[in-house]
């Protein structure tokens, strides 16, 4: 059998074929720049799935921020260990960032236990109680993203920016329409879609881009 098997050849391919996908289904279509042009890219090859072209949404100075947070060795908190698992760490090091994720730690199982919250809001408590400059990134937890921007509202955590891309039936697309209407800045995926493959695919394409 005759396949491709250089991992940088097969990702060159891909994009690729996604370029001539986009051109085939939607000609004319023009990206607002070219970092947006990567990190919507690269969302559609790791999911194969071309509608976020439109559901994916980046807030005016997300980009920028998330740059220069990254730049200055900030710290980026995820509700899933699969998120957590998917980001380039390598590329996260050179940077002198570092990156958490808190669901499965003891002390926020029984402060989510006490409180009768989900370990994902418990999780955000505890990073919030952390210093230093924080990125979120959330592809699993509804919850979570209404507990950033809560604790946001009362003063009590200040996030450089929040990839907000939770999958699922509930509060998922009701939390990301928050999102957008809040005055955070914010990668966003309209409506049910998202994922922890989802929210690694946008941090990574952020950090290629430095």
């Amino acid at each position: 059998m005759k396949y491709i098997k250089n991992p940088s050849e097969i990702e060159v391919k891909s994009f690729e074929i996604i370029q001539g996908i986009i051109d085939e289904i939607r000609p004319g279509y023009e990206f607002k720049n070219e970092i947006e042009e990567k990190i919507i890219k690269r969302c559609i090859h790791t999911t194969a799935d071309f509608e976020y072209l439109d559901i994916l949404k980046i807030s005016d100075n997300a980009v920028d921020k998330l740059i220069d947070a990254l730049k200055s060795g900030a710290t980026i908190y995820t509700d899933t260990n699969m998120a957590l698992s998917g980001i380039n760490k390598r590329k996260l090091k050179a940077l002198g960032c570092e990156i958490k994720c808190f669901v499965a730690d003891e002390e926020v199982a029984k402060i989510a236990k006490e409180k009768k919250i989900t370990r994902s809001m418990a999780a955000v408590e505890k990073a919030a109680s952390e210093e230093g400059r924080k990125i979120f990134v959330m592809g699993n937890a509804p919850t979570a993203l209404y507990k950033v921007m809560e604790m946001k509202e009362e003063g009590k955590l200040n996030p450089d920016a929040i990839i907000g891309v939770p999958v699922g039936f509930v509060g998922a697309a009701e939390s990301k329409d928050d999102l957008e209407k809040s005055d955070n800045e914010y990668i966003l995926s309209k409506g049910r879609k998202g994922g922890s493959n989802l929210a690694a695919a946008i941090v990574n394409a952020v950090l290629y881009s430095i």
